[in-house]
């Protein structure tokens, strides 16, 4: 395992230290069955059913009964600790691919991830299933395996070399073969991930691959892909089958050489009956099949686990660029100079070589159709989205080298589709503050009219459920509304945050947050917003027009069109002012 799985695998375990540690004392209890098993068996022969003793051979055999019963209740606080363990694991997990998912600068975040959905559903549940494997089946095994072994070297210690060597060369070559393995396991999951994302894209882009007619090209890719899949696990398969083939040999040649060369080692004194017996039943009931299944865990589940663990430690959790900056700029002015962004390196571009000056402070609407960039225009403004030519900045700096802690303080984007997490109102609130005062949140919910929302559901100690699903979609918007105009960005961007609010609460938002201070930009739903700006931005499937509203009317006909549609009628020029009623 590589150092970055390792700590990756280290990270995730951290916090269950305990319940290791009580996994590893029941594990301890777990194997006293496979180190007493094959003695008490020779001393129930030895001292008592050979020499005629039948009541003390009861005992002993008993006594193996009572270990029994007692590895068996080992196993049950194994299985009881099990998801104490695992499950904390597969949410520490999860939270580093989201981590590293979002820090990706090569994947593209406003598009469907089809690869990190199959590290999350996929990879990450072959690790909390493998970890759940070692700690029930390779922690037993191993155990088992060990276990056995001492007690038979001590019974029957004249067999060590029948025993030993065959299992030693077994087991070295199993780890010999663990590299092969390795890079076949490595091939299917890598293979599992480019099926997952050439799906994903085919799937999304299904209208559009229609229309070309590109269906015939499409499926002879996927069938590629999905070949080379199986080509993957049919590797995998035919190394795994000699490792067991190996693993197999290893545990009943020992059996063999033993059955062969006891009758010789009675005769002669070497050793007892009993003994002999003790030790057949170590290797039959305890060495053999635990070195089978140790065999095929270290061979597959372990496998697994460390092929998995590196492909994630690849992807998840990936940190800041070298170069992020950790202090705030100077300034908070905005400014594009020669962006283009397309959804794709042979797609359309979106926005074409885009300049555009935002001065800290202004209050800006962007307006155009439906799919013409205005959303790809806020990505772009917020760090979200890298323009594939120019570069957009904050002050003096990109803001593509700020970290994602400095951003989030200075930059916040309230998208359409609000969202509300589980928790209390409070929580909700007070998300983008390091330090809020109750005050301050119910301020904040006043300004844009969220007051009676707050009362209705009865203060900021209200319980929200997961994605406010007892909320209407207009109420969302007012809470994540309110948690923007508390929070500490000096830049404030609303892409259509205020599609599921009536006119009137509309313009109470807008009006709250021009007062509010620092930069406004409004994605704007209704033409409204750009009667309230100071600035509009007219967005066309060929250039974008920066104006005032007056001056827009009479010089582009593209505005004057859009708000001849909105109103059913010839435009009005005099704006509605910022802050009036």
């Amino acid at each position: 395992m590589t150092v970055g799985a390792a700590a990756l695998y280290r990270g995730a375990l951290r916090g269950q230290r305990k319940s290791i540690g009580i996994l590893a004392a029941w594990s301890i209890v777990d194997g006293l069955p496979a180190l007493l098993s094959g003695r008490l068996v020779a001393l129930a022969v030895d001292n008592g059913f050979a020499i005629g003793k039948a009541g003390t051979g009861a005992f002993w055999l008993a006594s193996y009964g009572l270990v029994s019963l007692l590895g068996a209740f080992a196993a049950r606080g194994v299985y009881g600790r099990l998801g104490e363990v695992v499950e904390p694991m597969r949410d520490a997990l999860v939270t580093a691919v989201v981590h590293g998912v979002l820090h990706d600068v090569s994947t593209t975040r406003h598009q469907p991830d089809a690869a990190a959905v199959a590290r999350i559903t996929r990879h990450i549940e072959v690790i909390r299933d493998v970890t759940a494997g070692i700690l029930i089946q390779a922690r037993g095994l191993a155990v088992t395996t060990v276990a056995a072994l001492i007690g038979l070297l001590g019974t029957a210690s004249a067999l060590a070399p029948l025993v030993l060597v065959p299992v030693g060369l077994a087991v070295a070559l199993g780890i010999g073969l663990l590299g092969t393995l390795a890079r076949r396991q490595r091939e299917l999951v890598l293979a599992d991930e480019r099926c997952a994302q050439l799906a994903g894209s085919v799937y999304t882009g299904l209208r559009d691959m229609v229309s070309c007619g590109a269906e015939a090209v499409s499926g002879r890719r996927i069938g590629e892909v999905v070949d080379a899949q199986a080509r993957a696990a049919v590797r995998l398969g035919n190394a795994s089958a000699t490792r067991e083939l190996i693993t197999s040999l290893g545990g009943l040649i020992p059996l063999l050489l033993v059955l062969l060369s006891a009758p010789a080692m009675v005769a002669d004194g070497r050793l007892t009956v009993g003994a002999v017996l003790g030790a057949v039943v170590y290797l039959a009931t305890n060495v053999q099949p635990a070195l089978v299944g140790l065999g095929q865990t270290a061979g597959s589940t372990v496998l697994r686990l460390v092929v998995t663990l590196r492909r994630l430690a690849e992807l998840a959790g990936q940190p800041e660029p070298p170069s992020a900056r950790v202090s705030p700029p100077e300034t908070c002015e905005l400014a594009l100079r020669g962006v283009t962004f397309g959804w794709g390196a042979s797609a359309q571009p979106v926005v074409v070589d885009l300049d555009l000056d935002l001065p800290a402070g202004r209050h800006l609407a962007i307006v155009g159709a439906s799919g013409i960039g205005k959303s790809t225009l806020a990505g772009l403004l917020t760090g979200l989205l890298r323009p594939q030519q120019g570069r957009v900045t904050l002050g003096d700096l990109p803001v593509d080298t700020l970290t994602s802690d400095l951003r989030r303080r200075l930059i916040t984007l309230i998208p359409q589709q609000a969202y509300v997490f589980a928790g209390t109102l409070r929580e909700n609130l007070a998300l983008l503050l390091d330090d809020p005062t109750d005050d301050a949140l119910i301020a904040a919910a006043g300004a844009v009219g969220a007051a009676g929302l707050v009362a209705r559901l009865g203060g900021l100690d209200a319980a929200l459920g997961h994605g406010g699903g007892a909320l209407s979609a207009g109420e969302r918007q007012l809470i994540a509304l309110a948690r923007a105009y508390v929070s500490e960005a000096k830049v404030v961007v609303l892409d259509e945050a205020t599609a599921n609010l009536d006119p009137a609460a509309e313009a109470t938002v807008e009006r709250a947050f021009a007062r509010r201070g620092g930069t406004l930009v409004v994605i704007a739903h209704r033409l409204s917003s750009a009667l309230r700006a100071e600035e509009v931005l007219v967005m066309t499937d060929r250039s974008a027009l920066l104006g005032a509203h007056d001056d827009l009317l009479r010089t582009s006909t593209g505005y004057a069109d859009l708000m001849r549609a909105w109103t059913g009628r010839a435009p009005e020029s005099a704006p509605e002012p910022v802050g009036g009623p």
